[in-house]
């Protein structure tokens, strides 16, 4: 008689050990689950609900007002030298007040990076009227903390051109934008009260 065929085992894998196993010494030995404890049916159950501004308890944003506080970004400044238009000058003629530019550590960043060509530009940005926000984040980019700071302080006016941040920030209830059009500056939302007539 010749020997009789076996099978061939697929995919066996070979016994181990598991890791609640006694035989394992105890530093490799997994820890036992804990029992989770029942919730009392009756016990009130807590929510988080995001609170509200306080400024926004009236009809408009009582933050707002005079003297304006713009948080500028690196396309806005670009856009402003193409347009022959001085920053501060052209916002305080849209807006009838005074204004104060703020820029950010991360959009001055942007502006270094982007080399000699925009030398001009970073001139602008450095300007003593403008006020200087430092940036706890890491990294450069600066629309994640534009609308990260407009969502926690709604006392500012965003100066924005990228089409994809403003929708970003249209989202957030009472913050103005401003754009700039037919060479001269103009403002998304304001209350009635405030500011230039739209055109």
């Amino acid at each position: 008689m010749g020997k009789q065929k076996k099978a061939r085992k697929y995919a066996t894998m070979k016994r181990m050990l598991s890791l609640r196993d006694q035989r394992l010494k105890e530093k490799y030995r997994l820890k036992p689950k804990k029992k989770k404890e029942k919730k009392d049916p009756s016990a009130l159950k807590e929510r988080e609900v995001p609170q509200h501004p306080s400024c926004l308890f009236f009809q408009n944003n009582t933050q707002l007002g005079p003297p304006y506080h713009i948080l500028v970004d690196t396309n806005f400044i670009n856009f402003s030298i193409k347009a022959k238009l001085d920053l501060v000058q052209s916002m305080m003629d849209c807006l009838y007040a005074k204004c104060i530019p703020c820029i950010t550590d991360c959009v001055m960043a942007e502006i270094e990076k982007l080399g000699r060509k925009y030398r001009v530009a970073l001139r602008i940005a450095k300007d003593p009227r403008f006020e200087q926000l430092p940036c706890t984040h890491k990294g450069t980019y600066a629309d994640d903390f534009l609308v990260q700071r407009v969502t926690q302080h709604k006392c500012y006016i965003v100066a924005k051109i990228d089409g994809d941040l403003n929708r970003r920030i249209r989202k957030i209830p009472e913050v103005p934008i401003m754009y700039i059009s037919k060479h001269r500056y103009n403002i998304e939302w304001v209350p009635d009260d405030y500011g230039a007539p739209w055109f």
